[in-house]
């Protein structure tokens, strides 16, 4: 059992360390949460859940990595592969409707990219820089959504009035 302890505790960091790590490791959930609100209150297929872990693994991904003491070469090889890695799960979002000739998903891609580049910003202690990329994310998502969608309404109903049609 003792062995067992020992190995549980051999990669612990100090305490200061420790809580620094889960104070950023909470708040890159908490941003993807926001981000996931939004999201899920349209009833898009990436919501809450999904975009708090992709905010908090990105953010685990480079704790870890900063702890471990890595170069800043080498935590630039670990965002890389986030966000490329990142973009298989958003390329998985996209769906293309061959009779509509449509495209879909697009948004929750782009979304869920930038959800891991918050989670990144919070991992690296950059919290001002990931909270206005939130705020941000939240008008485009929100209020922009909100205008172009007024905007396609009005272009439907103008395209089935009759009068249109010389």
């Amino acid at each position: 059992m003792d062995d067992f302890l020992k190995e549980l505790i051999v990669g612990l960091p100090d305490t200061p360390q420790m809580v620094r790590g889960a104070i950023r490791l909470i708040a890159a959930a908490l941003l993807g949460a926001v981000i996931g609100i939004q999201r899920e209150r349209l009833g898009k297929p990436a919501g809450l859940r999904t975009h708090m872990l992709v905010a908090l693994g990105s953010a685990l991904f480079v704790v870890t990595s900063l702890e471990f003491g890595m170069s800043s070469s080498d935590l630039s090889r670990v965002i890389q592969g986030l966000a490329t890695g990142i973009g298989f799960i958003g390329g998985g979002a996209i769906l293309k409707l061959s009779e509509e000739r449509e495209i879909t998903g697009l948004t929750t891609a782009a979304g869920i990219w930038l959800t891991a580049a918050v989670g990144v910003a919070v991992g690296m202690g950059r919290w001002g820089t990931a909270a206005l990329s939130v705020v941000l994310t939240w008008i485009i998502l929100a209020v922009i959504g909100q205008i172009e969608y007024q905007r396609e309404k009005k272009q439907k109903a103008k395209d089935k009035d009759p009068s249109n049609d010389v």
